[in-house]
């Protein structure tokens, strides 16, 4: 067997070996519903839900409740099919938690209530373009 041969073998194995540990951490994104019904089968991967914080009649976000210590928070979160879910959260709350579009949670089910691991957080203020006025002086 020549070298090249054994470096060739040892390449293939170490894309082998990436490709196994990345598609272990890849997780699809579901609803509460499905979320609960995988955390009932006995399943304790994250998963992903995306939805937004629930609002009142005027737009106001409603339901964030932080702890007296400030270091955690839980919130009311509604996902895709207007499924209303307490959302517990053992960090701060994020800046700018409040003018996110959408939020995203990554964690699972615990005793029937969902703890989140993260939080990805949509803001559409980045996503603008920022308006140059220019004068000219011709």
């Amino acid at each position: 067997m020549k070298v090249t041969h054994i470096i060739g073998i040892a390449v293939i194995a170490v894309a082998i070996m990436v490709i196994i540990s990345v598609s272990g951490n890849a997780s699809s994104y579901v609803t509460f519903k499905e979320a609960r019904s995988l955390s009932d089968t006995g399943s304790d991967n994250s998963i992903h839900i995306v939805g937004e914080l629930k609002k009142d009649a005027t737009g106001q976000i409603v339901g964030i409740q932080e702890s007296p210590s400030k270091l955690s928070f839980s919130f009311v979160m509604i996902d895709e099919n207007q499924d209303e879910q307490k959302v517990y959260f053992g960090e701060p709350v994020p800046p700018d938690f409040t003018k996110s579009e959408k939020v995203v949670v990554v964690g699972s089910y615990k005793n029937e209530a969902f703890v989140a691991d993260k939080i990805l957080l949509k803001c559409p203020s980045k996503y603008q373009e920022d308006v140059v006025i220019t004068s000219s002086n011709n």
